[in-house]
C-alpha cells in the first residue's frame, strides 16, 4: 500500500459512507411520512419505534441499495479526479493503468466482504425486527394483505410416503379443514384419510382430526372406517402452516439452507424464490466488486461534459443491471430458470462489460 493507494482509497470510502448516510436519512424521512398513521395507531413511543422498527429498517434499506451506492460513489469521486487531471498526471508519471486500479480492487473487495457478512447474518436479524413490526402494526391494518396471505390450500409431504393437505387453515385458532392424507406404497395409494376438521391440541401437543373417513386399499378389497375424532402425531406443527412473506429475509444463511432442505422434503411449491435469495446473498458481493471496477474505468476518462456525463453513464449502467436482475428473478420464480443461474446472470453479463470497457479505456 503506497501513498497513491491510500489517497484513492480514502476518497473512495469517505464518499461512499457519506452517500449511504445521506440516503439512509432520506429513506427514514420518507418512510416516517408514509407510516405516520401506523405509528400513531400502534401507540408506541418514539424510542420503541426506533428500536422495534428502524433498527431493522435501516440495515435492510442500506443492504438493498449497497451495490448501487458503491457504484455512484466511485463514479462521483473518480470523475472529480479526472476533471482535475489527477488521473492523467498519475498515468503520465509512470503509473500503469492496472496499477492505478489497484486501490479500486482493494476498496471493492473490502466493501464486498462487508456486504457478504451482513447479508449472511446481520441483515436477516434486522429483517426479523422490521418484519415483526410490519406484520403486527402495518400488514394487520391492511385488508388486502390479510386476504392475500391467508394460508389456504396448504400441501405438504409428511414423510417419504405420506402426503397431506388442508384446504383452509386459521393461524389464530390453529384450526382448519377439510383435511386429507394419502399414503403411497409401490407407487399406489394404500391409505386415504379425509376429515372435516383438524385442530392443534395445546395440552397433548398433537393434532385432533375430526369427522374421519379412512380407507385402506388392498389388491382385492378395501376397508372403510368412520371415526368421530382421532389424535394424531404428525411431523408438522402450527408454525409450519403459516405463510410468512418475510421468512426468506429473516433467516440467516445457515438457517435458510436448513429451511430449504426441510421444504424440499415436504414437497412445498415455490422454492425458487428461496433459492434465488440464498444464491443472491453471495452473488451481490461480486456485484459490488464489478461495479467498483466499471465505475472506475468509466469515470477515469476526462470528457468535456465532466461529472454529469459520467453520472449519466453510471445511472444507465445501473438501470441495465437492475433490469437484468429483475428479469432473471422473474424467469426463475415464475418459470423454469435455475435459481443459481438467475442469481448470477447479471454478474456473468457485466464481467464481459467490465472487460470490454477495460480494453477500450485510454491507458
Amino acid at each position: 500500500m503506497k501513498k497513491l493507494d491510500w489517497y484513492i482509497l480514502r476518497k473512495f470510502l469517505t464518499t461512499f459512507f457519506f452517500a449511504i448516510f445521506l440516503f439512509a436519512v432520506i429513506a427514514v424521512v420518507i418512510d416516517v411520512s408514509e407510516k405516520t398513521d401506523d405509528f400513531v395507531r400502534s401507540q408506541l413511543g418514539v424510542r420503541r419505534i426506533i428500536t422495534d422498527y428502524y433498527f431493522g429498517f435501516i440495515p435492510h434499506i442500506i443492504a438493498l441499495l449497497f451495490p448501487l451506492f458503491v457504484f455512484i460513489a466511485v463514479i462521483f469521486f473518480t470523475s472529480k479526479m479526472a476533471g482535475n487531471s489527477e488521473i492523467i498526471a498519475m498515468l503520465a508519471g509512470g503509473v500503469s493503468y492496472a496499477r492505478w486500479l489497484r486501490p479500486y480492487w482493494i476498496g471493492g473487495a473490502f466493501l464486498a466482504v462487508l456486504l457478504w457478512f451482513s447479508n449472511q447474518f446481520i441483515v436477516p436479524k434486522a429483517n426479523q425486527i422490521r418484519g415483526t413490526f410490519e406484520a403486527k402494526y402495518v400488514d394487520a391494518n391492511s385488508s388486502y394483505n390479510a386476504l392475500l396471505y391467508k394460508p389456504n390450500n396448504i400441501y405438504l409431504r409428511i414423510d417419504s410416503f405420506t402426503y397431506a393437505g388442508i384446504y383452509s387453515y386459521d393461524t389464530a385458532t390453529k384450526r382448519g379443514g377439510p383435511f386429507f392424507l394419502y399414503k403411497v406404497k409401490n407407487n399406489q395409494v394404500s391409505e386415504n384419510l379425509r376429515s372435516d376438521y383438524i385442530s392443534w391440541d395445546t395440552a397433548t401437543k398433537k393434532w385432533k382430526v375430526e369427522g374421519i373417513i379412512s380407507r385402506k386399499l388392498y389388491p382385492l378389497k378395501e376397508t372403510v372406517l368412520q371415526e368421530t375424532f382421532r389424535q394424531m402425531s404428525y411431523s408438522f406443527r402450527p408454525g409450519d402452516l403459516g405463510r410468512d412473506k418475510y421468512a426468506k429475509d429473516k433467516l440467516t444463511s445457515p438457517e435458510l439452507d436448513r429451511f430449504i432442505q426441510l421444504e424440499e422434503l415436504r414437497g412445498s411449491e415455490g422454492l425458487n424464490s428461496l433459492k434465488v435469495e440464498r444464491y443472491r446473498r453471495d452473488a451481490t458481493c461480486i456485484t459490488v466488486l464489478l461495479l467498483t471496477l466499471i465505475g472506475g474505468i468509466v469515470a477515469g476518462r476526462k470528457v468535456r461534459g465532466g461529472s454529469g456525463v459520467h453520472l449519466a453513464v453510471g445511472f444507465i449502467t445501473a438501470a441495465m443491471f437492475i433490469l437484468t436482475d429483475r428479469f432473471s428473478t422473474i424467469f426463475s420464480t415464475k418459470g423454469d430458470l435455475h435459481p443459481l443461474i438467475a442469481a448470477w446472470i447479471p454478474n456473468m453479463i457485466f464481467v464481459f462489460v467490465a472487460l470490454y470497457l477495460y480494453k477500450k479505456a485510454p491507458k
